[in-house]
């Protein structure tokens, strides 16, 4: 289940740190928290639900556990997407100095989600691992289950936004660079090599395996095959569960886990199988490779998100979406952008990470004949396992081989040992290529532009931006006068005019709107929508109600286009006056109005 946990908190992380928070939400704040009332009571009663019908065996519980799961993690997207549960947590962020903080509070209402399954789950649980739990003490172990799937994030994030907030600007701008970006990064691998498998091991209640002939024999296993750590019992699900594992690279700080179960099932030489599969992890550098994995997706998705902005905001999908959805430009954008990304990381981790991590397990399996010169004891050890956990020893999954597969494989190695050579040489390969590829993307993305978007995009941007709030706020004459500027500004000059108009309905007092469609009338490029007599008159209203040296131009201009030369010069000697600091730009007017007719000024 790690596995599983480990790509729903990756989405979940992903979705609720990539959303921006929306300007307005969908709903206001009594009928969000009346709406999300009810989805997490719906949420209970369908994990309630779910359960009874699970029976009381392990798969029908997992199964169950599985689907509420990826339940809640739809229902929290639904919550950051549909509800802008963002905008609503976003202060928590301190005015964006410590972004975390709302993270954490958007992880903690997954996290509300999970409680409601665990909750439901418990009587299952109890029943079927024997072993009694008050409702907090069952949620509680099960929060310090996960916490180590979110800690790292959570421990880069909080290292990131509180160097930030150092009143140093020379390092937040290494911070912002890809080297600062980069040596955070070690940084943070240098926290998980030392301070994370202790931490872990304490979260899963993991105590070491008592002195005796056992350790001390498992020990002298270990040592024969060059390699040291301490040996812990893992009390996952109880203990009751048949694995093992391995955690930390460094010698002095690396644990090998082994839940009850499996030393009770398991006799000296299938346990001594079991440990040089484990050491087949440290001695091919497994644990390394899973971070460096981690690290590639890290590239993959900045090469990727660079230009995605620009191939969005260049497609007239974005704007289609615009017009008929009727939701914030940024909020199309951000979900628009963050999909692919989404798509992106649930495809790395399931295929090309799960597709690295099945075949570090064959080749961790095929240690086994370096340790112990034959597989047959782990081909036992497999059997057991499959036999006592009542699965189907053929079942697959993302991240391992079937049992069936790998018991297939150690036979066929028994015979020919030249497949693990061939199998080693295919990793090798297939991490060469992998190296490729992102070192090419690295390439590329270094070499790529600033990726701020062209002039033409962030315009289109701009419009649609000023569009969205004219639907939002149909009222409000304030945003029909932005669009008509900003249309003017982009020579949309028939759209201008009907933004203007449009404005002027709703506020025929407002001295700017009436200057501008007033220059709008006398200047358009398209002389079939100029309209000097209108214009003076919108020019007279204007400047009645605000006397500017802009505004009097305008009139000014106005009187020139309808033939009335002497009062043109006085009101630009009037704007003069006002504005001296803009004389030479009167002086050019008025030296126009003598020498041209208006329409010929070109």
């Amino acid at each position: 289940m790690l596995y599983h946990n480990l790509l729903y908190f990756l989405v979940v992380i992903f979705v609720f740190s990539t959303n921006t928070a929306a300007a307005k939400p969908a709903l206001p704040l009594p009928w969000t928290l009346l709406t999300l009332a009810v989805i997490y009571w719906l949420y209970g009663r369908i994990a309630a639900s779910v359960f009874a019908r699970a029976g009381w065996g392990p798969k029908g519980y997992f199964t169950a556990e599985k689907r509420l799961s990826i339940l809640a993690v739809v229902t929290f997207m639904g919550q950051v997407y549909l509800l802008d549960l963002k905008h609503f947590l976003n202060p928590l962020s301190l005015g964006g100095r410590l972004p975390v903080l709302a993270d954490l509070a958007g992880l903690a209402c997954f996290f509300l989600l999970l409680t409601l399954m665990w909750r439901a789950a418990r009587i299952h649980y109890q029943h079927l691992f024997q072993r009694a739990y008050s409702p907090f003490a069952f949620i509680r172990s099960n929060i310090k289950a996960n916490l180590p799937i979110i800690l790292p994030w959570l421990c880069l994030s909080l290292a990131f936004d509180a160097l930030r907030m150092l009143p140093f600007p020379q390092l937040r701008r290494l911070l912002h660079s890809p080297w600062g970006e980069l040596g955070l990064f070690v940084l943070f691998l240098v926290f998980l090599t030392l301070a994370f498998p202790p931490l872990v091991r304490s979260l899963w209640g993991c105590t070491p395996l008592p002195a005796g002939a056992l350790r001390d024999r498992l020990i002298a296993f270990c040592r024969a095959q060059g390699f040291n750590a301490e040996i812990y019992i893992w009390p996952l699900f109880e203990g009751q569960v048949l694995t093992a594992g391995i955690m930390g690279i460094v010698p002095g700080l690396r644990y090998l886990l082994i839940t009850p179960a499996l030393l009770e099932a398991l006799d000296e030489e299938e346990l001594d199988s079991v440990l040089a599969h484990e050491i087949g992890h440290v001695k091919h550098l497994h644990l390394v490779l899973y971070m460096v994995l981690f690290l590639g997706f890290s590239v993959l998705a900045g090469a990727v998100a660079a230009p995605l902005p620009h191939l969005i905001l260049s497609s007239d999908l974005f704007y289609d979406l615009l017009h008929h959805l009727h939701a914030g430009p940024e909020n199309v954008l951000g979900v628009l952008a963050t999909t692919p990304l989404l798509i992106l990381m649930l495809v790395y981790f399931r295929f090309i990470f799960g597709y690295f991590i099945r075949n570090f397990e064959r080749q961790a399996d095929a240690y086994v004949f370096r340790a112990q010169g034959t597989g047959r004891p782990l081909i036992r050890s497999f059997e057991k396992i499959a036999r006592l956990s009542g699965g189907n020893r053929d079942e697959k999954n993302w991240h391992h081989y079937g049992i069936g597969e790998r018991i297939d494989f150690l036979a066929r190695c028994e015979t020919d040992r030249s497949l693990i050579t061939r199998h080693e040489r295919r990793l090798r390969t297939s991490l060469l290529v992998y190296f490729v590829i992102i070192g090419l993307l690295l390439f590329g993305l270094h070499q790529q532009e600033s990726g701020q978007l062209s002039k033409e995009h962030e315009a289109r941007y701009a419009e649609a931006v000023l569009t969205q709030k004219v639907r939002e706020e149909p009222k409000n004459s304030l945003w029909l006068i932005y669009l008509g500027d900003f249309l003017q500004s982009r020579q949309m000059e028939t759209r201008a005019l009907e933004a203007y108009d449009k404005a002027l309905t709703l506020d025929p007092m407002n001295a700017e709107l009436n200057n501008n469609l007033a220059w709008l009338l006398l200047t358009a490029k398209n002389t079939s929508i100029r309209n000097p007599d209108r214009a003076l008159t919108l020019a007279l209203t204007a400047a009645m109600l605000k006397e500017q040296g802009h505004i009097l131009d305008t009139l000014a201009t106005a009187y020139w286009a309808n033939g009335m030369l002497e009062e043109a010069m006085d009101t630009e000697m009037r704007a003069f006056r006002l504005d001296p600091k803009n004389r030479h730009y009167y002086l050019e007017q008025m030296e126009k109005f003598r020498t041209k007719r208006w329409g010929e000024e070109g």
